[in-house]
């Protein structure tokens, strides 16, 4: 209890006497027993304050007691991005502390204050440390560990240090890295290794340079390097310590072994399409979390998983899998229901939101779609940028072109299906669901190939969206503007989106984090293909306030060339912290200020007009003219036509033909800028979400 709560007891009880002296109160024995009853009150509170000061009191004189560090122990410390680091450490711990006597310490580098006593302490008690770390962007170390690297670059080129500094200390170094990233692929780890090695460690294992990237990785993944590395690291524990490495001799190959063999995985493992920029562990913060399902391998495992696949030392053989065990685990704790080997379907939360009648999402309002009739899924998970505001928390692979193992068109569209379905039958009995929505909800009739990762690259995107409109299904197609072939083959979708995060090469760079080398020519490019289709265009502007809200004339720009029938403006969504993004709340731009910055574009594009808005979701649609007939805007689709059209075009091998304006359909008032709506469609019933801690923000 505070010193205030006390008095404001006394002060009562001194106000009542007071009170009763001023006004003249005859004695009574109801009052008799109150004036003691605010004493016993303020003794009470007196007592207990005081007890409360003196148990702090004796708790901040007795210090926090250290982890004494056992002689001959290990030590387990790590560095992660986004969760792989700490997963491999914490299993790491777990099985050496089941299956060793010696003492067993995990640390986060992030707790290290002083790194220079840590170290001392490691090499005074003769201690084997194992350090797991990822690389960052352009090649700097997670922000938990800059401190720890800051200090062991200065130890490692202070003449004052000695050489022999931690001559006791046994050291391994695991690094998590992706080596599309070319020159920065695990530039940490080596760091790391270097660092310790010129000030006299004791290399116990050449350091592990895992690769994400399945394709190229020679042991098909992180898991598959980790599970290698924990046979050598089990082995090397038990048999005698090695000798002192020094790495100025140069006769010495087992000591400069993983230097070397890093140098050479990073030569052949380039590509000329690819790209030297970031570098990261690449999985969600819950990586370390347990495992959610029977599918997912431990990784204790995965020894054995390794021996018994196709999974050789050389990279040659049949295609691999997109998805591992590793972020298959991350991306099924996000709510994806994973199919067959590289696609994915998740419920959106507008449809959820329609399912109770509380509306539906921009393209419900821009373009007429059913949100709770829409299947929100994709045939690739990888995808060729990490974006900084990525609400998947970039958990999903990446990669430049499609060189895993292929699911055929048929069996990605039934399980994409039977998954949705699975989903929304949940709903059925869940309070505040319309019986009659979730019955049309049973009924997919538009399908967002917009989920996680780049669709176009999937090589039988052209029969899947087939199968799709044989069901009279709907195919709203997102592309990241790296593929303009790709583009070009593309059969008529009911609408193409291209995914226009900045207006400049800087921007787009520092938004987009693309791997192709040649990003901005692959993306003007796509702009160019796209002025080529004959059905719906439309660009995806997505504004992140400090990066690319000002520029505007780019944007106008940007525009000519590829002449879209829509363009979307829509202020990035915050997705909550990420240690894969530094974006904040300050990132997302006001609707007035996204209001703005449209009205400011449309000035420049005199053949564009305001067309909607959807103030829930902090979007606005600009239209092209052509699309205004009498006086209304035609912005909305018949779906019904689209079908009738494209299934023409197939009969005929494409030479009947169709535009967008083919299939267009009256915007409906409440739709329309300027409405009292808003674009919140009036049948339902606006839902004001109360705040808390954890929100479900996915959606399309």
């Amino acid at each position: 209890m505070s010193v205030d709560l006390y008095l404001f007891a006394a002060g009562s009880a001194l106000t009542a006497l007071l009170f009763y002296a001023f006004i003249g109160v005859q004695w009574s024995i109801w009052h008799m027993f109150t004036i003691p009853l605010y004493i016993i009150i303020f003794l009470v509170f007196s007592s207990l304050s005081a007890l409360k000061r003196f148990k702090s009191s004796v708790k901040s004189k007795t210090p926090r007691k250290p982890i004494v560090q056992e002689k001959n122990g290990i030590t387990i410390a790590f560095a992660s991005v986004k969760g792989n680091c700490r997963t491999f450490a914490q299993s790491t711990y777990d099985k050496l502390s089941n299956d060793l006597t010696r003492q067993v310490i995990l640390q986060d580098l992030a707790d290290i204050t002083d790194p220079e006593e840590f170290l001392q302490t490691q090499a005074k008690n003769q201690r084997t440390l194992l350090i797991f770390i990822s690389t960052y962007e352009d090649a700097t170390p997670p922000p938990s560990a800059k401190w720890f690297l800051m200090h062991l670059q200065e130890a490692a080129t202070d003449f004052r240090v000695s050489k022999n500094e931690l001559e006791k200390l046994t050291y391994a170094v695991f690094g998590c890295g992706n080596s599309l990233y070319r020159d920065n692929f695990n530039k940490v780890a080596k760091e790391v290794d270097r660092c310790l090695a010129e000030i006299g460690a004791k290399r116990l294992l050449p350091t592990e340079l895992a690769d994400e990237n399945t394709v190229k990785s020679t042991y098909g993944g992180l898991e598959g390097h980790y599970s290698k590395w924990t046979s050598q690291l089990k082995t090397a524990l038990e048999s005698p310590k090695p000798e002192k490495c020094d790495c100025s001799n140069n006769n010495s190959t087992t000591c400069c072994q993983s230097t070397t063999n890093g140098e050479q995985a990073t030569k052949n493992d380039s590509d000329d399409n690819e790209q030297e920029r970031i570098e990261s562990d690449d999985d969600d913060e819950a990586g370390g979390c347990k495992n959610g399902g029977d599918d997912v391998m431990d990784l204790e495992d995965m020894g054995d998983y390794i021996e018994n696949t196709s999974i050789t030392k050389t990279p040659k053989g049949p295609p691999k899998e997109m998805v591992t065990p590793l972020i298959r685990k991350s991306l099924e704790k996000q709510g994806y229901k994973l199919i067959g080997s590289h696609s994915g379907v998740k419920l959106c939360r507008w449809t959820k939101s329609m399912l109770r009648g509380r509306g539906g999402c921009y393209k419900h309002t821009f373009y007429g779609i059913e949100s709770h009739r829409c299947m929100e899924t994709t045939p690739s998970l990888a995808c060729a940028n990490k974006c900084v505001f990525c609400w998947r928390h970039h958990s999903n692979p990446v990669g430049t072109s499609w060189q895993w193992k292929t699911d055929d068109a048929q069996t990605v569209c039934q399980g994409a299906i039977d998954n949705h379905y699975k989903m929304i039958n949940i709903f059925k009995g869940v309070p505040g669901v319309l019986p009659h929505r979730l019955a049309e909800g049973m009924q997919i009739r538009h399908c967002a190939l917009s989920l996680v990762g780049e669709p176009i690259m999937y090589p039988h995107i052209n029969e899947l969206i087939d199968i799709l409109h044989s069901k009279n299904i709907s195919s709203f197609l997102v592309t990241n503007a790296q593929f303009p072939d790709e583009i070009k083959s593309l059969e008529p979708v009911t609408q193409l989106y291209v995914s226009v995060d900045a207006a400049t090469k800087e921007s787009l760079k520092k938004i987009d984090r693309p791997l192709f080398r040649d990003f901005w020519e692959r993306f003007l490019a796509c702009l160019r293909a796209l002025k080529d289709k004959g059905q719906r265009t439309v660009y995806r502007l997505t504004l992140v306030k400090g990066y690319n809200t000002e520029e505007i004339e780019q944007y106008a720009k940007l525009v000519e060339l590829g002449d879209p029938d829509f363009i979307e403006v829509k202020g990035v969504t915050y997705c909550g912290d990420s240690s894969a993004s530094n974006l904040t709340m300050a990132n997302v731009p006001w609707h007035e200020e996204v209001v703005t910055f449209v009205r400011l574009l449309c000035e420049r594009l005199p053949q564009y007009g305001l067309a909607c808005e959807h103030e829930h979701s902090n979007c606005l649609l600009l239209a092209n003219t052509k699309f205004q007939i009498d006086g209304k805007w035609h912005t909305w689709i018949d779906y019904e036509r689209f079908h009738e059209l494209a299934a023409r075009h197939k009969a005929t091998d494409g030479k009947e033909s169709f535009t967008s304006l083919d299939y267009m359909a009256v915007t409906p008032d409440w739709a329309v800028v300027g409405s009292n709506e808003r674009g919140f469609d009036p049948q339902d019933t606006r839902w004001h979400r109360k705040a808390t801690a954890k929100k479900d923000l996915s959606g399309c």
